[in-house]
């Protein structure tokens, strides 16, 4: 063996044994050491991870509940923008109504409602709304850190766990359709720069005013022990998004403005009965009534502000249903009665019967069952009618497109018919009067500021200023005197 080892290939055989017996110490040796190593890390990942784990249970935010707060969030965007969605209807609506030498007038308008609205109730009518005050809000100027989001939005309680930047946008396209309420009553005849005064006025004053009494957490809807509603009627006032608050404050200011406006040039013979004045295309005013009649699925299930858990995704459905049967019912019963009324079944009432029913359901679409929802929405179909007769034939106020009758009367009657069919807590479900009471002085009252404040608004540009067009401008049209324009070439 000394032998062979002594020889070349010995000693190569040798070197290699030699080297595999030093690489398998060593390998032996580094795997102790590293088991050892890996020992001390998990022994100071653990001691790391076990009070991290602790701090965790004990208040770091739940992921499940992060989700659902996004998703909440997510599903007040969508609303909001479903909202904004009805901004088109509105135009197609008033400018299909009226005539086509002023549809680029009507266009206009439209568009500033929703441009100028969203800068001034972010830079103040926010504030007056949400901030704090009794009869009037503080104005923000602008800063959004003063809202604690402990409020009303329709009868949903936002909680401060959604972005504020969120509910102010939310809020905003409701402001813009309480403003362009009011165009399509006052059009074919008002001045172009008047109209930007008076809708400074909706979005900084009028509305957010009322807002404030209701959604803004202020008397209306004030439920604590001892406060006056509560003292009162035992009940608060119901709008869970906004028959009143948007719908009837835009009606009633329309009604006010069309009045101190005076009728159209042609509306009235000498001997004071109306005349039509057909509008140039029903085609475009019943696409824009569609389009309302989808946006309005934002407008109420949206007021919800939240989808995330089983009680809110039950709840959203109900309005999404209630919303949809009273809007069917206010077109079909709108169309009888024209029908049996005029010999006739008209589109154009039957276009606004449908607004009428999503109108009137605003207020309690949460509160009333399917069945009750079709009565109110039929109602509402049916008193838009003989409204529409009584302002234009008994108080010959010229309202173009029916906003008076629409969104006032209609949003009154909504809100009052909430008082006897909503399940819980309406008269004709054993609840007795004091929700029917607090409706209707709800309603009342906030017709009676908007009636008011949009007089002393209205009278005022109109003695100082002028509100209306020249006789020459109206006769030919406000799109080419006003923008230098028109919608058809």
């Amino acid at each position: 063996m000394k032998a062979y080892f002594k020889t070349m290939h010995g000693r190569f055989v040798l070197f290699v044994l030699v080297a595999i017996a030093s690489v398998t110490l060593a390998s032996k040796i580094s795997a102790q050491d590293s088991i050892a190593e890996s020992v001390q890390v998990l022994e100071t990942v653990a001691a790391t991870v076990e009070p991290a784990a602790e701090e965790a249970a004990c208040g770091a935010a739940d992921p499940v509940a992060d989700l659902g707060v996004s998703l909440n969030t997510v599903w007040m965007l969508l609303a909001a923008m479903l909202v904004f969605f009805m901004q088109p209807g509105f135009a197609l609506v008033e400018a299909g109504f009226t005539r086509t030498k002023n549809t680029a007038n009507i266009l206009m308008k439209n568009f500033l409602d929703f441009s100028l609205g969203s800068l001034l109730f972010f830079f103040i009518g926010f504030g007056i709304m949400f901030g704090e005050g009794g009869f009037i809000g503080t104005p923000n100027f602008g800063c959004l850190d003063f809202f604690s989001g402990n409020l009303f939005a329709g009868d949903g309680i936002f909680d401060g766990e959604l972005p504020t930047e969120g509910f102010l946008i939310f809020q905003t396209v409701f402001c813009a359709t309480a403003a362009t309420i009011v165009s399509g009553a006052m059009a074919e005849r008002t001045k172009f720069h008047m109209y930007l005064v008076y809708t400074i006025c909706i979005s900084v004053l009028i509305y957010p005013v009322s807002g404030h009494w209701t959604w803004g957490g202020g008397w209306l809807m004030n439920g604590e022990e001892g406060s006056f509603m509560m003292d009162t009627f035992g009940a608060t006032f119901h709008d869970f998004a906004g028959s009143t608050i948007v719908h009837s404050v835009g009606g009633w200011l329309a009604l006010v403005g069309a009045a101190v406006l005076g009728p159209r040039i042609g509306k009235y013979g000498k001997d004071g009965k109306s005349k039509a004045i057909p509008g140039h295309n029903l085609t475009i005013a019943a696409l824009g009534v569609f389009i309302l009649w989808f946006g309005w699925f934002g407008f109420n299930p949206g007021s919800q502000l939240a989808a995330a858990g089983e009680g809110d995704r039950v709840a959203i459905s109900h309005v999404f249903l209630t919303t949809n049967l009273a809007a069917a019912a206010g077109g079909f019963f709108s169309l009888l009665t024209a029908w049996l009324k005029y010999k006739k079944p008209s589109l154009s009432l039957t276009l606004n019967g449908v607004l009428a029913g999503l109108v009137g359901i605003t207020a309690g679409c949460d509160a009333v069952s399917p069945w009750g929802a079709i009565i109110v929405g039929g109602i509402c179909g049916i008193v838009m009618v003989f409204s529409v007769e009584i302002i234009d034939r008994v108080l010959k106020i010229d309202d173009p497109v029916g906003a008076s009758s629409v969104h006032g009367t209609c949003g009154f009657f909504g809100t009052v018919l909430t008082g006897l069919f909503a399940t819980d807590g309406g008269l004709f479900y054993g609840g007795g009067t004091g929700l029917f009471m607090a409706q209707l002085t709800g309603a009342v009252i906030i017709g009676i500021w908007a009636l008011v404040a949009g007089y002393i608004v209205f009278k005022a540009i109109d003695l100082v200023l002028g509100l209306r067009v020249s006789r020459r401008v109206e006769e030919e049209g406000l799109d080419i005197y006003e923008h230098g324009e028109t919608a058809y070439n």
